[in-house]
Parts: structure tokens; C-alpha cells; sequence
């Protein structure tokens, strides 16, 4: 990496737990290898700047590019560069030294001017580990999170390389952040569109039944907390048994209450549409 490169890794090692320092930096030198010629910057953001990291927690980055890779090289480029960040990365809880990677590729010039929904380039997580390692990449694709996605890293993040986002990216208009958390909601309709992620689902709403209410992004822990305020007492155990979980106790008792997963974010989808504007 350049001088000026390895200056900004070094300055973000002093300002993130040292705990996931050596995998950040490694990430960037991965990212910056064969990302190098159309990138633009890197961004950390999430967990581990807000509320502190979690047994669960990944390691979140936003890679910016200045151009859409080219279409002749791209399946062996995104197939290299997943492939080496598969080995730096673990599914949560499965490793006492490596986190889950989460890595967003946006292309600049679709965001900025902004609008709505952006699209995104790439993505890498561990929920696609299994496809990645069978070669199988998703295509370049409009992404409505990403509205709330740039809101959060504009209000806090570390830009590990190029400019901070405040000065890279445009603001997200209020109509647009609140589309995105419609768009969101509107994923989760019936049991198969959240087994086996009722933790996430159930924060993610909390989270989100937040941002309706205060027009703020809150940490999951945060989230979690005010949503129990707000909760009448019958569903408050699974919104309680979901924080808990985030926070390393297992998850079964939540994943045993299928009923009360239902009611619950049956409620809290319901909340939230009565915040939101009408389109």
C-alpha cells in the first residue's frame, strides 16, 4: 500500500479495540490489492465504533471505488478477492481470533448525485460463505439499505482510506432514509423470510422501529433497550431473549418461540408503517 495508506491504517489502529485492528488492516491490504486501481476509500463503521463490539458483532467496511469494474475481468477479479477475504473471515462465534467480515463495494458516481435506491456493486458476508466458496457471486444490483447505510456512516465512521464520508458521500434526504425502512420491513412477511435469523431479524426491527420514531440510527444494544420500553409486556420476552442472545447467551429459547417471533414482529412492522410516511 502506499505511504499514504499505511499512514491512515496506523492512525486507525489507535482509534478502534485492538482486537480487531490486525483483521481490519489485513482486509484493507487485501481490498487495496486488487481493488487498488479504481479505489477510492474504505470506510469502518457499525459495531465497532458504536456500543462496542459483541461476541456476534462483525466487522463492517464500505469499499468506494470511482469507476464500475470492468465486465471482461470482473468474474476473476471478485472471485480472487473473495476468495482471499473468505480466508481472513469466520462465521460469528466460530473463531477466537478472526470476526465476520462485511464488506460493501458501492461505485461512487452511483451515489453521488445520490438517488434512490443506489446501486451496489458487490457485497461479501458470511452468510454467503457456502456460495462464494462454490463460485457463485451476485451480480451488481440496486440496494435500498444502502440509504441507510451512507446515513450511519456519514454520522460516525473511520475513514481507513480516502476522504472522511462526510466529504465523499451526499447527505441522504429524510424521504428516502424512511423509504429504505419500508423497503426493508417489507422483506419479512412469514416465517421462512426469518428462520434462522431470528436474533438479527428481531434487532434489525428494533433498530428500525427506532429510526421510524427519532429519525436516528441507534446500536443494536441501544435499540434493544428502548424497544423494550415502548413493548407492551406480551412481547417483550422475545425482543429480551433476542438482546440477550446479540449479547453471547444461546439463542434456542428465542428460536423455540416461533408464535411469540411471529407476534412480535407482526407488532413491531406494524408500529413502525404507522410512523412512517405515506408514499
Amino acid at each position: 500500500m502506499r505511504n499514504a495508506r499505511q499512514d491512515n491504517l496506523a492512525t486507525m489502529h489507535k482509534q478502534i479495540s485492538s482486537e480487531i485492528a490486525e483483521q481490519v488492516s489485513r482486509a484493507c491490504v487485501i481490498i487495496d490489492r486488487h481493488l487498488g486501481h479504481v479505489l477510492q476509500a474504505i470506510h469502518l463503521y457499525g459495531s465497532a465504533l458504536d456500543g462496542g463490539l459483541k461476541p456476534y458483532s462483525d466487522i463492517d467496511l464500505l469499499v468506494t471505488v470511482n469507476r464500475r469494474l470492468d465486465e471482461t475481468s470482473r468474474h476473476t477479479l471478485i472471485h480472487t478477492l473473495q476468495q482471499d477475504l473468505l480466508a481472513i473471515s469466520a462465521p460469528p462465534g466460530e473463531s477466537d481470533t478472526l470476526r465476520a467480515l462485511e464488506v460493501t463495494v458501492v461505485t461512487c458516481n452511483e451515489l453521488v448525485p445520490w438517488r434512490y435506491p443506489p446501486r451496489r456493486e458487490l457485497q461479501f458476508g458470511e452468510w454467503l460463505r457456502d456460495d462464494l466458496r462454490a463460485g457463485i457471486y451476485e451480480p451488481p444490483m440496486p440496494d435500498h439499505d444502502l440509504a441507510i447505510l451512507i446515513t450511519k456512516i456519514r454520522q460516525r465512521s473511520i475513514a481507513v482510506i480516502g476522504p472522511p464520508a462526510v466529504d465523499l458521500f451526499d447527505a441522504v434526504p429524510k424521504a428516502d432514509f424512511y423509504a429504505a425502512l419500508a423497503d426493508t420491513i417489507a422483506q419479512w412477511q412469514d416465517e421462512p423470510d426469518w428462520q434462522g435469523d431470528e436474533r438479527n431479524v428481531v434487532l434489525a426491527l428494533a433498530r428500525i422501529w427506532y429510526s421510524a420514531s427519532t429519525g436516528e440510527i441507534a446500536s443494536k444494544q441501544r435499540a434493544a433497550e428502548w424497544g423494550l420500553e415502548q413493548l407492551p409486556a406480551r412481547h417483550r420476552d422475545v425482543l429480551d431473549l433476542a438482546r440477550s442472545a446479540y449479547l453471547g447467551a444461546d439463542d434456542r429459547a428465542l428460536v423455540a418461540r416461533k408464535a411469540e417471533t411471529k407476534a412480535f414482529i407482526d407488532y413491531v412492522k406494524m408500529e413502525i408503517k404507522r410512523l412512517l410516511p405515506r408514499k
